[in-house]
């Protein structure tokens, strides 16, 4: 199975630390190299990349930093990457015919999640997301900056940022099967929202987003310097993956 991972985003929040936000160091390695070090784990070793801001800089580690042998990796460039992260997703749409992973460059997360979504069965017309249903007092989460999620029946019913009524957040990790393509061109068409939520949102409305729970594992959104230091104060201590 192949892994989708969008890494196009300036990761502004940051900024002042790296010059490319996937590039940020995190604990002695570059925070991409957590999240495919994650995908491989869980035996996933063909991995498409979706580059846009400073695209050099990350493409020449990428290259350099794997051996065919360890990943097949795939650099895809997204020149308008200042729109929002569904149009990134959706640039893959020609590579991914069968169903894939897809992940964020700034989510660093147990790897048990992927074998929790592997193990759910996938129907042809459906995605599956990952959801983290301890939503009080989360000590990973920002509240002002995390999407959240509505599930009800174990299907994904809404998602967003600013959802008032939610029960889960979204840890950024699916899934998928080709469909998503479909439902981010009928959002970016119909709505214009280049948002990965808006596709999610529109399959959600009819019924094609299952919610499988992560229980109590880890997972971070690294998106600015307060977060960092909670990865590395979690990533120090002895991981049990």
């Amino acid at each position: 199975m192949k892994a989708l991972i969008i890494a196009a985003g300036m990761g502004q929040r940051l900024s002042g630390l790296c010059a490319s936000k996937p590039l940020l160091q995190v604990c002695g390695q570059p925070l991409i190299n957590w999240v495919i070090e994650g995908l491989l784990k869980a035996g996933i070793k063909e991995v498409i990349v979706v580059t846009g801001y400073n695209r050099k800089g990350l493409e020449e580690h990428l290259e350099t930093s794997y051996t065919p042998e360890e990943v097949s990796l795939t650099l895809l460039y997204n020149d308008q990457w200042q729109r929002e992260n569904g149009l990134s997703v959706y640039r893959a749409r020609p590579l991914l015919t069968e169903p894939f992973f897809l992940v964020m460059s700034d989510h660093i997360f147990d790897p048990a999640i992927l074998n929790l979504l592997r193990q759910t069965e996938l129907k042809k017309d459906e995605i599956v997301l990952a959801v983290d249903f301890r939503v009080q007092n989360h000590p990973y989460v920002d509240l002002d900056d995390v999407t959240r999620v509505k599930v009800e029946d174990g299907k994904v019913c809404d998602i967003g940022k600013g959802l008032v009524s939610y029960n889960a957040f979204d840890t950024g990790i699916f899934l998928c099967q080709p469909v998503l393509f479909e439902a981010l061109e009928e959002s970016q068409r119909k709505a214009g929202d280049y948002s990965l939520s808006g596709g999610v949102r529109l399959l959600g409305a009819r019924g094609q987003v299952r919610a499988v729970s992560i229980g109590d594992r880890f997972w971070i959104d690294i998106d600015d310097p307060r977060a960092l230091e909670k990865a590395k104060n979690y990533l120090g201590a002895e991981l049990n993956w």
